[in-house]
């Protein structure tokens, strides 16, 4: 019997992702916004099984701008290179490039600059000319619901024209927020698979045409019907060596951020039809068998020469706020904001779309405060401090027990369904709830993550041991 899979395949926040096989090897990457690294690399041989090879991007702004950044990439391979494309709202749209996707990059090069240009997608035709569509942000541009294409020069350093409107869903009937396009050639037609209708409520239409430039006919091909899963659109297509077709999208789960799903995806009568009908899977089989079980990591022995690759920044680092030593991270009690949602100095990962139990062990050495945070429109924390009689406290909000100083303590968080977070304090007799049950939120366009932080005025260290995640099946 041949193996099943289980919707969705990425279980936690890998934002608006874009897929393409290579070879035997799939990869994805993901919208990152301002997280440093970012734009991560995903690998799999089977469409199921992912892990984290690397990021694209390895800088970012200096300051946390929720919303801003790097949104919706698309991910291409091209005369011996990766490429990847993305809007950064505020400065324009981007590519990078490397020949091996686990890096190196190259730096982010400016493709065509301007206020609201997102989500865009290159196509190098057969003949060798080249293009790229892209959607607008409202936000910053003024519209929205509109693809433009360009004429690009096919070292993809520039576009070559003014652009031309393929699309403009205002013309069409109960369309809004088209975005999201990603540019394909197949069978005689140039096709936009592209999502609208809102992050949380949309569908995924495709629109196809004997020209690029049009004009388009649409077709919603994929939307939640009686399913439980809202907002199925937003991703990219690809084949397996042995010719079947898939269509990996997003489901939006509020504080789990946008999680992502694998659909069957056939040819009828000239349209693609996705999922069952077009309405989304649970699952089934395996698209390539013979894959071995992996996820993207979530725990850290902090024991490798550097940090795992799950875990991002919110802004862009200092070398001097961490290091690794004897199989410990060791964060610095940095002066910063007191709000971890402006903090740069925090270090994250996603939170898992499962029921999980987050435990971690920390040494306070000196002045500050250090732990382990939940962070999204909201944020709350477990932590250790000193106290002025030479003790130490754990407080998660208005709760608190007193520990000597210097004392190692195990700080966790149990997330129940629904995004309940619980934290937990083991001081020496077993793990036990500390404060009151806090809801985590999602973030501006993104899921909660899962942070460690330490403050102060520069003087005190966090000696952080194992970072584990048990994640509940």
């Amino acid at each position: 019997m041949a193996p099943l899979y289980r919707n969705p395949v990425l279980n936690a926040d890998w934002s608006d992702p874009d897929v393409i096989r290579v070879g035997d090897d799939f990869y994805l990457t993901a919208s990152s916004f301002t997280k440093v690294p970012g734009l991560p690399i995903l690998h799999s041989r089977d469409l199921v099984n992912w892990t984290i090879i690397g990021h694209a991007v390895t800088r970012g702004y200096d300051d946390v701008r929720p919303g801003c950044g790097v949104w919706a990439p698309s991910l291409r391979h091209h005369d011996g290179r990766f490429w990847i494309f993305y809007g950064d709202p505020d400065v324009g749209i981007h590519q990078v490039s490397a020949v091996d996707p686990r890096g190196p990059w190259t730096e982010p090069h400016l493709v065509k600059p301007g206020l609201g240009l997102i989500d865009p997608c290159p196509l190098w035709d057969a003949d060798g000319q080249a293009y790229l569509v892209h959607a607008w942000a409202r936000s910053r541009a003024g519209v929205s619901n509109r693809l433009t294409l360009h004429r690009m020069s096919p070292d993809a350093r520039e576009v070559l024209d003014e652009g031309t409107l393929v699309v403009d869903a205002d013309l069409l009937p109960g369309y809004r927020t088209l975005e999201g396009p990603k540019l394909y050639r197949h069978d005689g037609h140039y096709w936009i698979f592209a999502p609208a209708g809102g992050v949380a409520t949309g569908w995924q239409s495709v629109f196809r045409s004997r020209s690029i430039f049009g004009p388009y006919e649409d077709r919603i091909v994929l939307e939640q019907g009686g399913t439980d899963v809202n907002g199925p659109h937003q991703g990219g297509w690809v084949d397996t060596p042995s010719g079947e077709h898939w269509f990996m999208h997003f489901q939006d789960r509020g504080p789990y951020g946008r999680v992502v799903h694998l659909q069957p995806m056939r040819w009828r009568d000239g349209w693609p039809v996705m999922g069952a009908n077009g309405v989304p899977v649970p699952g089934g089989p395996v698209p390539v068998p013979g894959g071995q079980p992996a996820a993207p990591a979530t725990s850290d022995d902090f024991a490798g020469p550097g940090l795992g690759l799950q875990w991002s920044w919110q802004a862009e680092p200092d070398p001097s706020w961490w290091e690794l030593r004897d199989g410990t991270l060791r964060l610095t009690c940095v002066p910063g904001p007191a709000d971890l949602r402006e903090r740069p100095a925090v270090l994250t990962q996603r939170l898992p779309g499962d029921p999980c139990t987050v435990t971690t062990r920390v040494v306070l050495k000196g002045a500050g405060r250090a732990g382990l945070a939940v962070v999204g429109h909201t944020s709350a924390s477990v932590a250790v401090e000193p106290a002025p009689d030479g003790s130490a406290v754990v407080r998660a909000g208005s709760a608190e027990v007193t520990v000597p100083g210097g004392t190692a303590v195990t700080l966790g968080a149990r997330v129940s369904e629904g995004a309940v977070v619980t934290f937990l304090a083991d001081t020496g007799d077993g793990p036990r709830p500390l404060g009151e049950p806090f809801h985590a939120t999602q973030g501006r366009w993104v899921g909660a993550v899962l942070g460690l932080f330490a403050e102060g005025d520069g003087t005190g260290q966090a000696i952080f041991e194992e970072f584990t995640v048990h994640i509940a099946r």
